[in-house]
């Protein structure tokens, strides 16, 4: 495979860098090379936070290019808007998307306008060939009576759906390698209940 480029985009808290972790490793343990690179403002304030994950055969540079995503995974809505320019229907680019608004300081405070999620679609439909925009937060509260593992419960869908090119037994393996030996269980519950959303 030439490469496969994804761009995780979320909040302060909700797991961007492990999410980025566990899919690196997995596409390392699959043979590819890979590059990663974060870039945050004031996520530890729960201020936005992206992630960039290449791998391939050959990849040079840890950073996606304009346009060139195939794959975006937006734990929060806006944020998922955020990081649109990343998305070309030229490259086929999927939107999975959570639900789950998380207001910024710039709505709660300055008071502006947070999007309705139509509009977010709407928007995003114009940039890429699919949005998919799943209640995942929701499924994982009823499941774990928490959100934390929401970031766990969008990669299970996404490996089921096919979204992202790495075997799904390589990822519950980095997975018990990565989260803590007393929540793997919890967390390997939540990636089965995405993956069989698919």
């Amino acid at each position: 495979m030439r490469e496969f480029n994804i761009v995780i985009s979320g909040t302060g808290g909700q797991g961007v860098l492990t999410l980025q972790n566990i899919i690196a490793e997995a596409a390392l343990k699959q043979g590819y090379d890979v590059k990663t690179s974060e870039l945050h403002g004031l996520s530890q304030r729960g201020g936005g936070i992206s992630s960039h994950i290449r791998f391939g055969d050959k990849v040079y540079s840890p950073l996606v290019l304009q346009g060139e995503a195939n794959l975006i995974i937006g734990l929060e809505p806006l944020e998922a808007l955020r990081v649109s320019y990343y998305a070309s229907k030229k490259n086929k680019t999927v939107f999975l998307i959570n639900s789950e608004k998380i207001l910024p300081v710039s709505v709660t405070v300055l008071k502006e306008k947070y999007p309705s999620l139509k509009e977010i679609k709407k928007t995003l439909a114009g940039f890429c060939s699919k949005v998919i925009v799943l209640d995942a937060s929701e499924a994982v509260k009823k499941e774990t009576g928490d959100i934390v593992a929401t970031n766990i419960f969008l990669l299970g869908y996404a490996c089921g759906k096919k979204l992202i090119p790495i075997k799904k037994e390589l990822i519950l393996e980095v997975m018990k390698e990565v989260i803590s030996e007393k929540y793997f269980e919890s967390n390997k519950k939540v990636f089965e209940l995405g993956f069989s959303q698919s």
